[in-house]
């Protein structure tokens, strides 16, 4: 099957996925009437480059607004994946009012990922690669995932109940997210590239970003190959496609929520991540409140959504519809 039709048919079966009996659409803006509080630590970020979250914001918008190259890959790469740009352009908003400033040359991501390709680097734990790691009988019950999201998602939960914080076999292991003990060997909490993107994230679409974009599968014995990919700015942005249309296809799966008319919703979940699980309590505690006569629980924006839906017009000049 040629790269293109393979694409379509991924695209299309990307773009309808099954219907869930009763599904409601998270309608455009803001839950909350103000923005929900900002983690210190995306302060002491931004106070250690002698920014502000204003200067941040317009930085990012600026190199949006102006590069007609970037905002021509955007839509391509949400055309392929059926989504709304806009979802690519608010999840990069985010991203760098927040956590990073916004280089200023795109071209400096090109020479880093080809620097990460030869460095010679791997995820580990203590001298424990993450291949033996999640070979463990404790991950056994993942086997039976269809999808790298599901696995890596299962994985992530084992890795909550049986490791995190605690010691097995007489290794101590620390009290912090899975994604930050093994998959980022430079410095934990650290993520990469244009979409600041997680190496458990990026691998956890990984048969996606193939399937549809046509790029090689992206191992976790292979770390330089996994950082690369991510710090190509022309891949990076395929691999925030799939990130962001599975979230949206998992809302609707799971919790029987369209979200994707509400890019505050999908960068805030392109933020905090694991959809699959949030997905799953969202649903539960909705059925939970149907039991007892309350009103179900529509998806909320945090602090890093809200602004998304906050600055929309800002964005829509950009991406009109």
């Amino acid at each position: 099957m040629s790269r293109l039709l393979a694409a379509l048919l991924a695209g299309f079966l990307l773009a309808h996925p099954a219907q869930a009996q009763s599904v409601v659409t998270v309608p455009p803006g803001n839950r909350n009437a103000t923005q929900p509080a900002i983690p210190s630590f995306s302060y002491t970020r931004t106070a250690a480059t002698g920014g502000n979250f204003t200067s941040k914001y317009q930085k990012i918008h600026d190199l949006l607004a102006t590069n007609r190259d970037l905002q021509n890959k955007i839509r391509s790469a949400a055309k392929l994946y059926g989504i709304d740009p806009i979802h690519i352009a608010g999840a990069l908003v985010g991203e760098h009012t927040f956590n990073v400033d916004a280089l200023d040359r795109i071209q400096t991501y090109y020479v880093k990922a080809m620097s990460y390709l030869n460095s010679g680097i791997d995820f580990s734990y203590k001298g424990e690669s993450v291949e033996s790691f999640v070979a463990r009988p404790e991950f056994n019950r993942c086997q039976r995932a269809k999808g790298d999201e599901a696995l890596w998602s299962c994985r992530e939960q084992v890795f909550e109940q049986s490791f995190r914080g605690k010691t097995v076999d007489g290794r101590s292991y620390p009290d912090n997210r899975f994604g930050a003990v093994f998959f980022q060997p430079y410095y934990a909490g650290q993520t990469f590239g244009l979409g600041q993107i997680n190496p458990m994230t990026a691998l956890a679409v990984s048969d996606i970003v193939h399937r549809v974009s046509g790029y090689p599968d992206i191992e976790m014995n292979r770390a330089g190959e996994v950082y690369a990919a991510i710090m190509d700015p022309d891949k990076s942005l395929h691999y925030m496609a799939a990130v962001i249309r599975s979230s949206i296809d998992k809302y609707r799966e799971i919790a029987g929520f369209d979200i994707s008319k509400n890019p505050g919703i999908t960068a805030t979940l392109y933020n905090v991540g694991d959809p699959i699980t949030r997905a799953r309590r969202l649903k539960a505690e909705n059925i939970r409140r149907q039991a007892s006569g309350q009103p179900a629980r529509m998806p909320e924006e945090n602090y890093y959504g809200w602004l998304v839906n906050e600055k929309l017009d800002d964005l829509r000049a950009i991406f009109p519809q």
